[in-house]
């Protein structure tokens, strides 16, 4: 029986493919589940030792990543050749946890609350359909969007670097292959990870972002002389995307988690478990759905519009909407908890005529 009021049904077996954040973000908080019991199944068990930065902004259903954040800048900056708006929170500041930091704390906690780890794919009879939750990647489509990056965590002289400001986008680098800005989170004065940023369909080769950083660096930064402690790259697809297995409910990044026009993942990861765990308090059948409102969705779609078939209004684009808006607006916005009023005030921000084109270039919505 399931519904809002429905009595929970005790000793039910689920499964969950896939060991990355979404799998054992949730496996972690499987004491919110004291009538289930998990399974993690990791096929190609996901190695710690690729590690990443993960920012987000504070928000409520991220107060267990909270602990484990190991730096907070209430100022962050957007920065273009003519102008640099800096933003200031009170509320919502931008934060960053390590990602083996994150998943090392998930594992532990998932083992001390009995979850069952497997090395193997769970057989199709072993769990109702509707009780296998898929975290493996979705599958992506020719030619999208994609926001690929490739970052240096470097250390420098002391007083390189303004540690209380984070650069969330600067796009006084090369324009001509996409959406292309520098994303520079400071750790301290002398150490900040630094990184090159594309939004486009065509990931390039590494030396193009290598060669961005050091320039940045230079150029911009002032630091001639560094040392690379680490590096990381990825890349992140932007849209609408087919889950990997459709027998299977996603999770994840394979249940929409990912924001269609910011790559923010991890953030959404952990707003779509807590809404998931919120229903079952109140009697419902373990679900999970998309994290953000139809609206907001729309919203991504166009301006993803104006990125792929307009990519040179982006640096106007994002410094006329970090000018109009406070820091925690900002925040609020991209973190999917806008009101009307908000989103009325970002598109009040932006100039006219590119979304209006970009109306009539909006990509197929795909679905299952």
């Amino acid at each position: 029986m399931s519904g809002e009021g429905a009595a929970a049904v005790s000793n039910v077996a689920i499964a969950v493919i896939g060991d990355g954040c979404a799998g054992l973000s949730l496996a972690a908080r499987s004491t919110s589940l004291p009538n289930h019991t998990m399974h993690l199944f990791s096929p190609q068990s996901n190695s710690l030792i690729n590690n990443h930065v993960w920012g987000y902004w504070q928000m409520d259903w991220m107060k267990y990543v909270a602990p484990l954040t190991f730096k907070t800048w209430y100022k962050w900056s957007v920065k273009t050749e003519g102008a640099e708006v800096e933003m200031q929170a009170c509320y919502h500041p931008y934060k960053a946890v390590k990602r083996d930091s994150w998943l090392a704390h998930c594992l532990k906690n998932a083992k001390q609350n009995g979850v069952k780890f497997h090395n193997t794919l769970p057989s199709i009879t072993e769990f109702s359909n509707d009780q296998v939750f898929d975290s493996r990647p979705p599958k992506w489509r020719a030619n999208m969007m994609v926001q690929h990056f490739l970052g240096w965590e470097v250390r420098a002289d002391a007083g390189s670097f303004k540690d209380d400001t984070a650069i969330l986008m600067d796009f006084r680098c090369d324009q001509s292959r996409g959406v292309h800005f520098i994303y520079c989170l400071p750790f301290s004065d002398s150490e900040a990870l630094v990184e090159s940023t594309l939004l486009s369909p065509n990931i390039e080769p590494d030396g193009f972002y290598e060669d961005t950083i050091t320039t940045w660096l230079s150029d911009y930064a002032g630091v001639n002389r560094f040392e690379v402690l680490r590096r990381e790259k990825g890349a992140i697809p932007l849209g609408l995307m087919k889950r990997h297995d459709p027998k299977f409910q996603g999770i994840g990044s394979n249940c929409g988690a990912i924001r269609p026009s910011s790559g923010y993942a991890f953030s959404f990861i952990q707003k779509q478990i807590a809404t998931a765990l919120s229903r079952v308090e109140r009697g419902n059948k373990l679900s999970f759905s998309p994290p953000h409102k139809k609206i907001d969705l729309f919203m991504d779609r166009v301006f993803l519009s104006v990125l792929r078939n307009q990519p040179h209004h982006a640096p106007k684009l994002f410094t006329a909407m970090a000018a109009r808006l406070t820091g925690d607006e900002f925040a609020i916005f991209l973190s999917g908890e806008a009101n009307i009023k908000l989103r009325l005030k970002v598109i009040l921000a932006m100039p006219v005529w590119p979304f209006v084109r970009a109306l009539f270039q909006l990509e197929a919505v795909v679905s299952d």
